[in-house]
């Protein structure tokens, strides 16, 4: 898990493939891929390279913590408001529970990358599952590539098993050990691939209670305001814009 925070900043390119035949909800997944009950939102990326080791004068907390500064982070709770055509639909990010996942979503929507996407994939039968969307592509294979260093950006897997005082970085939580925020009926999460650290700005929306992705995806807010809107979205729906309304200032960029 460290080994990977500390070697993304080296990686030179991930390459994306697609996964339309999968059966998964995915942030590369084609429109007419397969909903199940076992689908999953993901995006496909490759394995991230080896990192170098910390320095072993460094305790594993002090290194953590060093390796996460360099990650966009939200230090607190903050609201989004996402204005769709038929009206707007309130967020609050959970940055108290997941810094470095919600850092990287309102660093995206400060940024203005969300204004003018489309939700690519909305998945509602046989049950309603989820609303993904933020590609800036428009076809489920686009991440973030940032303007600094020109490589596209991915964060880790952040999960806090409930009961526990941090997050868990890089990997999937066994069944017996649930997160703290799970996904209820409009919870918001990143999309991945099946690497755990391959997550980059496509995010979804439970439509529905789908406590099976609970340990393996991070969620990092919930609507709090139009989940009647939500309900509506259709594939090909546009995202008019997604603001910062409150806790901005809780937004830390990275050292």
């Amino acid at each position: 898990m460290l080994r990977w925070i500390l070697s993304c900043f080296l990686a030179v390119s991930v390459l994306l493939t697609s996964c339309s035949n999968g059966g998964s909800v995915s942030a590369s997944a084609s429109p007419t891929a397969s909903a199940t009950a076992s689908s999953k939102p993901t995006a496909m990326a490759s394995t991230p390279p080896a990192s170098p080791k910390p320095q072993p004068s460094a305790s594993p907390e002090s290194a953590l913590d060093a390796a996460l500064a360099k990650f966009v982070q939200l230090k607190g709770k903050a609201t989004v408001e996402l204005k769709l055509k038929s009206g707007t639909v309130k967020i609050e990010l959970d940055g108290e529970n997941a810094p470095v996942t919600a850092g990287n979503f309102a660093d995206l929507v400060k940024r203005g990358l969300y204004n003018g996407l489309t939700f690519h994939r909305v998945v509602k039968e046989p049950t309603p599952f989820v609303a993904q969307g933020g590609d800036p592509l428009g076809n489920g294979t686009g991440n973030f590539t940032d303007p600094m260093t020109s490589q596209p950006r991915y964060i880790p897997l952040e999960i806090l098993p409930d009961g526990a005082k941090q997050p868990v970085y890089g990997e999937i939580l066994p069944p017996t050990q649930k997160p703290k925020l799970r996904h209820n009926k409009g919870a918001i999460a990143m999309a991945r691939s099946q690497f755990p650290n391959s997550a980059s700005c496509q995010f979804y929306l439970a439509l529905d209670d789908i406590y099976f992705l609970d340990g393996s995806y991070a969620v990092f807010g919930y609507v709090t305001e139009g989940m009647d809107l939500v309900e509506k979205i259709q594939m090909g729906d546009r995202i008019e814009s997604i603001t910062i309304t409150q806790g901005e200032e809780n937004l830390k960029q990275p050292v």
